[in-house]
């Protein structure tokens, strides 16, 4: 166990290092620091408005993934329009808390280490184990799930049921 905790602390260490060369290496960007563990900066951001996505609510975004180089891993076109209810759905843990943080229309580039994205074991296709990756993130919309409940089957009591004899008259 120790072992292990030792070599995700170096692994860690490793992969923030090769972030904080990413971001030394475009100082004319202003990154933030997550107090979740990851890096992002605006590429378009919105001014006006207040709201951010909240639990429940419906996230209608595009994104792309990319190495620490810059090399494309999956395009927005491969990857398509997404829906997400938010916080509801499982999706990588840097863009479920990414998300939050975006108001509408906003594109945020996010660097995330590994463990908030694709971890240990990678995607078992393009993204390598323990890969860094850096997501830019257009947020078009978000609204409140308005979609009909589903109705949860009411609890049924244990009933006793007594039987009594009826005799004829």
């Amino acid at each position: 166990m120790k072992e292990s905790v030792k070599r995700n602390i170096k692994l860690i260490a490793g992969e923030e290092a090769l972030i904080d060369s990413v971001i030394k290496s475009n100082p004319k960007v202003q990154y933030h620091a997550s107090t979740k563990g990851y890096w992002y900066f605006y590429e378009t951001k919105n001014t006006t408005d207040t709201a951010t996505p909240k639990r429940g609510d419906i996230a209608f975004f595009d994104y792309e993934i990319k190495d620490l180089e810059g090399n494309v891993i999956y395009s927005q076109i491969e990857l398509k329009p997404q829906t997400y209810l938010v916080d509801k759905q499982n999706i990588l843990m840097g863009l479920r808390d990414g998300i939050k943080l975006m108001k509408k229309n906003e594109k945020v580039t996010f660097l995330f280490p590994s463990h908030m994205g694709f971890g240990y074991r990678g995607d078992n296709d393009r993204i390598e184990p323990n890969l860094p990756i850096v997501c830019t993130v257009t947020l078009r919309d978000f609204k409140p799930d308005d979609r009909p409940k589903v109705p949860t089957k009411p609890k049924t009591e244990d009933t006793k049921v007594i039987e009594t004899e009826t005799k004829p008259e």
